[in-house]
């Protein structure tokens, strides 16, 4: 199966396509289109899969010069294989033909060639193993932390200072 998968390296992909691509997987992300036209422009590289020219994973890296993310690596559960088994967002349950690799690995190589210090991930439940798998290691005593901006803040910048 994966020498019938085409892959490629980019600086951009389509908005729309890319916000079709998440609809099809139940990813819950935004839907805004300037927000995924955004996403897009700052986003240092794409590597896309595809089979007959139809979308079928996608994997984003992210820098700032120094740091590189692996900002996400989502595979169509049907090119999983069967030991996918909550087929939820896109996420990597399980990689048997070895698509989502060919595609992280990717984004290292161009994070590396960039000339990152250190490449970073977050990974959820199985995503973990794929990603320890691919040579990401814990890292002890660092917590990941995130803030919804749609929920209350404490206290702003602003008002404390």
């Amino acid at each position: 199966m994966i020498d019938k998968i085409r892959f490629e390296t980019t600086r951009y992909i389509d908005p729309g396509e890319l916000s079709e691509f998440y609809v099809r997987q139940g990813h819950h992300t935004t839907r805004d289109r300037a927000k995924l036209e955004r996403m897009v422009a700052q986003t240092y590289c794409f590597v896309t899969a595809r089979l007959e020219g139809e979308l079928i994973g996608i994997a984003r890296g992210v820098t700032d010069g120094v740091l590189g993310y692996l900002a996400e690596c989502k595979l169509d559960p049907k090119f999983q294989g069967a030991a996918c088994v909550t087929r939820t967002d896109g996420r990597i349950e399980h990689d048997l033909e070895g698509i989502a690799k060919q595609m992280a690995i990717r984004i290292v190589d161009e994070l590396r060639d960039y000339g990152v210090d250190r490449i970073q991930v977050l990974a959820y439940g199985t995503e973990v193993d794929f990603c320890e798998e691919l040579g990401f290691k814990r890292t002890s005593g660092m917590v990941p932390l995130q803030l919804a901006l749609d929920a209350e803040v404490k206290e702003t910048a602003e008002a404390s200072g």
